[in-house]
């Protein structure tokens, strides 16, 4: 696993690395314990006396580009930029169904709903402000599924869960998601890939912009889709 994190390093510079994170593994530690991606940041020094830190989070079935500060001041200023909505983030998302239209936005504010079963998010008018852009890449088949839709998400915020709940409100959820889709346990993994950031970290320098490769658990649903590799 340890070669495998390494060779998972999209960008590298002085101030913060880029990392394609796996599915299925955490960001950090749940209440459970348990191997997370945490625990691999003392690979991750390149030189420096302290590893990296998270400067945004990714849900542990999700997969694709995760941002890790080298120093205090980077992961201040990466906050700021997360904050004030300048990073950019493209998602790409396998669905069930399909979306109404070719491209759109959704506007559902965000709130945590804690039954008995454990929490989620839900679309409440009084929660938290949530605006995702969509296009749609392509749509197709898959045996034993029927159709899917590839979908192209620009989170313009970032609350937990925003792209799976905004999946399910435009009638198409996740392919793959056990909380929001129309699967109560899923047979597949959730097909949700943080596919490029782009940071304007410098402003003297062009923004840096890194994508993760589509992967291995998305390829077939992706080629159905009309993707081409």
């Amino acid at each position: 696993m340890n070669d495998d994190i390494l060779a998972r390093v999209l960008y590298r510079d002085t101030s913060f690395i880029v990392l394609n994170k796996p599915a299925g593994l955490p960001v950090h530690p749940g209440p459970g314990g348990g191997v997370c991606i945490e625990h691999f940041f003392p690979l991750l020094t390149f030189g420096l006396p302290r590893p990296p830190a998270l400067a945004h989070r990714l849900d542990r079935d999700t997969s694709g580009c995760l941002i890790l500060g080298r120093h205090r001041k980077t992961l201040a200023k990466l906050g700021k930029l997360f904050q004030q909505g300048r990073i950019g983030k493209t998602y790409w998302a396998i669905v069930q169904g399909a979306p109404p239209g070719e491209s759109g936005t959704v506007d559902a504010p965000l709130a945590k709903q804690t039954p008995k079963q454990g929490w989620k998010m839900v679309v409440d008018p009084k929660g938290q402000h949530a605006i995702s852009d969509w296009k749609l890449l392509g749509k197709g088949e898959l045996p034993g599924i029927g159709p899917i839709a590839w979908i192209e998400f620009s989170p313009r915020t970032g609350r937990t869960h925003q792209i799976r709940i905004h999946a399910q409100h435009l009638g198409c959820p996740v392919l793959g998601d056990p909380v929001y889709g129309s699967v109560p346990k899923p047979s597949l993994p959730l097909h949700l890939h943080a596919r490029k950031v782009v940071i304007p970290f410098k402003s003297e320098a062009p923004p840096v912009e890194v994508e993760a490769p589509a992967p291995d658990h998305m390829l077939a649903a992706l080629k159905a889709c009309g993707w081409e590799a």
